[in-house]
């Protein structure tokens, strides 16, 4: 039904009445539902970057202190009824009303006592989660991502408030706001709860002092009140310092102890498809991670960079039917900081995937790459990461970024979708084949 709508009403005018469409919906399951989440202390999470790790940490962390803990993220959803998390294969980050209030149901059955649910600015845009009482929000970061939908940078942000402003009205909530004070918008999310609750490595009721950081995590120490914590992150890469922090300010406004919280956030030793090492017995480093936006870029080839003793190669896409503005934005950065650039597919849907792949190169080439010497435009995606691997001597660190956990590539080899294929979506245009990053990293690495 949505689809034909879609067809029928203009443009312009159904980017408007959308919201209020999903609104309806919403209200519609939910009221049929009973409110499946009422008596479910849900933690919400939002962000540009860092919302699934920050995610999975919070769900370890309840779990080790013995909560009954419920999960839903964009790489599983643990349902609460014992049977561990569980591969999401909607690759929905946050799922439409109907599925969410099934999935919440199923949630309410296990008795579990808390949800840990990543929101996205999608969702909250669209009113995905109306009906559902947020107990506490957390925002981990706000960057420039999905333009392509919210057009502006400012509705993208106002979107993502709506989660706090959730948090507020539930009155039987902590009404409790966790906020980023090193990001220059942690400011606007402070305003839109009663008890907002700051952490950050340079400002912040929660300040980072004494970091430490390695190929194996990060240590650092925070004093608030009377309190002083020692953590360890078991999680590479210094921006799970802010994402473990996000924990840390979670585990204290749900009432957990200090030896709970840091107990609970060194517990978690690896995140699928996140600064994921391949090990195959090379003398080199292979790593997966999810990054798709210029500034999750930025983040780790920056730390990725001042570590490794060779070269740096990287391999990544951008996706078709999104923000296209960051394309060349990814190819500039990847340029700057990689000694060898390999440009591919992510999930060009029904966009000319040859088209995509020199709009990134374009950035890579204001950077000073050239095509056939260090930078390389290979189109399908095993190609591509068997091209990274193959040019990897000893020392050397080969990142694959863009799809990390997922397990299926949306659109053809061509760039074209085939409308008559059995997997074609015709509501999202997309049809898909199987992929997986790891698999394919693994494969290239057995044929050298």
């Amino acid at each position: 039904m949505r689809s034909l709508i879609k067809k029928l009403v203009p443009h312009s005018l159904f980017q408007k009445i959308e919201p209020f469409g999903h609104l309806l919906e919403a209200v519609l399951w939910q009221v049929l539902a009973g409110f499946p989440a009422r008596n479910i202390k849900v933690i919400g999470i939002t962000g540009t970057d860092g919302k699934t790790t920050t995610a999975t940490l919070t769900a370890q962390m309840l779990r080790n202190s013995g909560k009954k803990v419920a999960m839903l993220t964009t790489i599983s959803l643990d349902l609460g009824d014992g049977n561990g998390p569980q591969p999401n294969a909607t690759r929905l980050t946050t799922m439409g009303s109907r599925q969410l209030v099934n999935r919440l149901k199923q949630v309410r059955d296990s008795k579990a006592e808390w949800l840990v649910l990543e929101v996205t600015s999608h969702a909250l845009a669209q009113n995905r989660i109306w009906g559902i009482p947020v107990h506490v929000a957390a925002m981990t970061n706000i960057n420039h991502e999905h333009l392509d939908y919210h057009k502006t940078f400012e509705n993208y942000r106002t979107a993502k408030i709506k989660l706090f402003e959730y948090a507020q009205k539930n009155r039987k909530g902590s009404q409790v706001g966790i906020v980023n004070a090193d990001d220059p918008n942690g400011v606007y999310f402070a305003d839109a709860v009663t008890n907002p609750v700051s952490y950050g490595v340079k400002a912040g009721a929660l300040l980072a002092k004494n970091i430490k950081t390695s190929a194996a995590g990060s240590t650092y120490s925070v004093s608030v009140d009377d309190e002083s914590y020692t953590i360890v992150c078991n999680l590479p890469g210094g921006f799970n310092v802010y994402n473990s922090l996000a924990v840390l300010a979670i585990g204290r406004t749900i009432g957990l102890s200090r030896r709970e919280i840091e107990q609970g956030i060194a517990s978690l030793h690896s995140v699928e498809g996140r600064m994921a090492r391949v090990d195959e017995g090379q003398d080199f480093a292979v790593i997966i991670d999810y990054a798709h936006t210029p500034d999750s870029f930025e983040k780790i080839l920056r730390e990725v960079k001042t570590a490794v003793k060779g070269k740096l190669i990287v391999m990544f896409g951008s996706a078709g039917r999104r923000d296209e503005s960051k394309r060349s934005e990814q190819g500039r950065l990847a340029g700057a900081y990689a000694d060898i650039v390999v440009v591919t597919e992510e999930d060009d849907r029904d966009i000319d995937g040859q088209l995509i792949l020199k709009q990134i190169a374009a950035g890579s080439e204001a950077a000073g790459k050239k095509q056939g010497k260090d930078l390389f435009l290979i189109h399908k995606r095993e190609e591509a990461v068997k091209k990274a691997v193959s040019v990897a001597k000893k020392d050397d660190v080969v990142l694959l970024l863009g799809k990390g956990h997922e397990k299926s590539i949306l659109g053809n080899k061509t760039g074209v979708l085939n409308t008559e294929a059995d997997n074609y979506d015709e509501a999202t245009m997309t049809s898909s084949r199987p992929y997986s990053e790891d698999a394919a990293a693994r494969a290239a690495l057995k044929s050298l």
